[in-house]
């Protein structure tokens, strides 16, 4: 999976997937140029990365591998630390950061109802002041994975729970809530795992791509809860006269609303329609064709492993990406969705 890409023929940031082998080539190359490590797998993986930021996710990959590294890249040189709880490195242009807590469990095993809103504000207030600190203030790209996502604790669905905290913390460090908000996603792990947040941040501000058939996140209506998803549909984070897209969660909603649920290849098909009409409109605000559909490396979560199959040669027929896309069993953040697909591109 991994594409052996020449260090001063990079662009300004970049992902791959590899396996755990393939990243020890990285280590015996002394991580020169990687920015940060996320590493998928149900299984407790111990890799020795020295003091390189790593993100570990509960989370199975699918398709005959066993655990999966998420590699993002940059060119050094590179700074890289801890500030409480976050483990960060950073570029010149971008820092990559990480932050994993757990929620106090009862007696019983079951979290007590406040704990994911209180650990959702520490973690955000840890990252907002790392950032700061650093001198990179925007974020640009957020994964949140969070356990039970949709399941409901005191009243109230997790996943909502989860946007109110995050609302706040926003808020509370004056980031914006609408308009040119971080690409994001938020997915669900098994129960008893944490709260594992990490993300991109960048020295410039990045530029948000809204997608014309749907409704941005922040205008949701109040049957979504009282405090939006608050994402944009994509992201141009700018290093110089280079940009890279950085396209959040998308699946099966047309304007706001859930189309063909619990009906996995129709919403495999409806999310890579809005796939291209996300880069359709990127491209035109543009004015040319920068970015390709093809050209994008995808990754895909799947609730259910049976439908793997499926949404695999749907994306590969509608899609036709020239690399691989690499797919993990997740609960997706509507209870009705099946499928949720991201992205992230280099210029053609």
């Amino acid at each position: 999976m991994r594409r052996e890409v020449p260090l001063n023929n990079r662009g300004p940031l970049e992902v791959d997937y590899c396996t755990l082998d393939d990243l020890a080539v990285c280590r015996a190359q002394g991580w020169m140029d990687i920015l940060g490590l996320t590493i998928f797998s149900i299984d407790d993986v111990r890799v020795d990365t020295g003091n390189l930021p790593v993100a570990h996710v509960k989370m199975a990959p699918l398709g005959n591998t066993g655990a999966l590294c998420e590699v993002w890249r940059a060119q050094g040189p590179f700074r890289t630390g801890q500030m409480g709880h976050v483990q960060y490195r950073a570029s010149d242009n971008f820092v990559f950061g990480c932050i994993d807590l757990t929620e106090p469990s009862t007696a019983g095993g079951r979290h007590p109802d406040p704990t994911l809103s209180m650990i959702t504000e520490q973690a955000y207030t840890e990252l907002f002041r790392c950032i700061e600190f650093l001198g990179f203030p925007h974020l640009v790209r957020i994964w949140n994975h969070l356990p039970e996502i949709n399941c409901e604790a005191d009243g109230l669905e997790r996943y909502r729970q989860f946007n109110e905290a995050r609302q706040r913390s926003f808020l509370a460090f004056r980031a914006g809530v609408a308009g040119n908000v971080p690409a994001a996603c938020a997915l669900g792990s098994p129960q008893e795992t944490s709260l594992v947040v990490y993300f991109l941040a960048g020295k410039e501000t990045g530029t948000a791509i809204e997608n014309p058939r749907q409704i941005s996140s922040w205008d949701y209506p109040a049957e979504y809860g009282a405090f939006s998803p608050m994402f944009s549909r994509a992201i141009l984070a700018k290093s110089s006269n280079e940009a890279v897209l950085l396209v959040s969660g998308t699946a099966s909603i047309v304007g706001h609303q859930t189309v063909h649920a619990n009906r996995v290849l129709d919403q495999a098909r409806e999310t890579a329609s809005n796939l291209c009409a996300l880069v359709a409109e990127v491209n035109r605000k543009s004015g040319q064709k920068v970015f390709s559909t093809q050209q994008l490396q995808y990754k895909v979560y799947v609730r259910h492993r049976e439908d793997y199959e499926v949404v695999a040669q749907e994306l590969q027929r509608t899609l036709r990406p020239s690399v691989s896309p690499v797919f993990l069993q997740a609960d997706i953040c509507r209870s009705d969705l099946l499928v949720e697909v991201e992205a992230v591109g280099l210029p053609c």
